[in-house]
């Protein structure tokens, strides 16, 4: 009897309410200029650092000098280095940092999946066979089509892929479109390797360090379509802050308040498309950015679209810099791609992303 009475009376465990984000009340405002102000310090020392070295007050001088209209204000070598080589190639590296964070962001909201990133549309995959063609048997392959453009080409070619398959009776699916994401990589995954088995020996190291990522060959030229990509599609999709607040909670719920469900959906797919197939096509293969960062930042500065999309955007600059500042410096004078270190960094997270929230729903 005693027993029957403990078992009636018993409680079941409930599980831990997760912790609120250590800087969820801290100003959106004040968040950004500290993040930027870290930002603005990476990148000098990052541009500071190579086979000639360069002080942080060197490479403040030239930058400041550049962008004022000063001219050279220091040795004109070290001006050429930094402004001209060291400059773009660190930009590059923020600016694809701080897209593929944001469609990372996104694309977790619109599939209702944590594990979103920007490649599951099949970006990645479809760019690799563009760009591979271009190097394994040259430019008039595609009709005279340079790596980028084609690499931005067959990215938009599987985002359309993707999409047509990714419907249901005229409507955005959001697991059919996963599934599509999944399957349409898979193809395009197939013909980059046997394009890769028909290149010559000299193409191969080339074609695989593109398809590991590499803002090695960065250059001004690249940064004005990159920059202006990223940058308005970073505005335009904070903009929607709100609509992915609602968006989280369900179609239903979303629909209540007076959102087009379908209509968003379309915008933010295209929108992101556009971003990774930029920055795939200038940049190659960079993967679990979009997968790491807005998990990182959601933990740190809490779930709010509106704040989660800019602050996303400045971390994943911060630390795609950092990791191709790794990349050039843990072997010189070999650079290893960025994918291999942003693997060997998100792998391990998510492992513990995975014990952690287990360890919270048992608690």
């Amino acid at each position: 009897m005693t027993m029957l009475k403990l078992r009636s009376t018993a409680r079941p465990r409930q599980a831990r309410a997760p912790r609120p984000a250590p800087f969820h009340a801290v100003p959106l405002p004040l968040c950004l200029a500290v993040l930027c102000g870290l930002l603005v310090v990476v990148i000098l020392i990052a541009a500071g650092v190579g086979s000639v070295s360069v002080s942080l007050a060197d490479s403040w001088r030239i930058v400041v000098g550049h962008v004022t209209g000063q001219g050279v204000v220091v040795d004109p070598a070290l001006d050429q280095i930094i402004w001209n080589f060291r400059i773009p190639r660190v930009l590059l590296a923020a600016l694809a940092g701080a897209g593929l964070s944001v469609a990372g962001v996104v694309l977790q909201a619109l599939v209702s999946n944590p594990l979103a990133d920007p490649y599951i549309l099949g970006v990645s995959s479809g760019g690799s066979v563009g760009a591979v063609v271009v190097m394994a048997f040259g430019a008039g392959a595609l009709g005279g089509l340079g790596v980028s453009t084609a690499a931005f080409l067959g990215a938009m070619l599987a985002v359309a892929l993707v999409f047509l398959l990714g419907q249901q009776r005229g409507r955005l699916n959001p697991v059919r479109l996963v599934l599509s994401g999944v399957a349409v990589s898979y193809v395009f995954t197939s013909i980059t390797s046997v394009l890769q088995l028909q290149a010559e020996p000299n193409n191969m190291r080339q074609i695989m360090f593109w398809l590991l990522g590499s803002v090695a060959g960065a250059h001004w030229d690249q940064l004005r379509v990159a920059g202006v990509v990223v940058v308005a599609a970073t505005l335009l999709l904070t903009l929607f802050g709100r609509q992915l607040n609602a968006l989280v909670t369900g179609d239903e719920s979303a629909t209540a308040l007076g959102i087009d469900v379908r209509r968003l959906r379309l915008v933010l797919i295209v929108l992101t498309s556009l971003v990774a197939g930029v920055l795939i096509a200038v940049a190659g293969g960079i993967g679990f950015v979009g997968l790491m960062i807005p998990h990182l930042v959601r933990m740190a500065f809490g779930s709010d679209h509106r704040r989660l999309l800019p602050l996303a955007a400045v971390v994943g600059a911060i630390y795609l810099v950092a990791v191709d500042l790794l990349s050039r410096t843990l072997d010189p004078p070999n650079e290893l791609p960025l994918n291999i270190l942003t693997a060997l960094f998100g792998a391990p997270f998510f492992i513990w992303l995975m014990r952690r929230d287990r360890s919270m729903a048992e608690s």
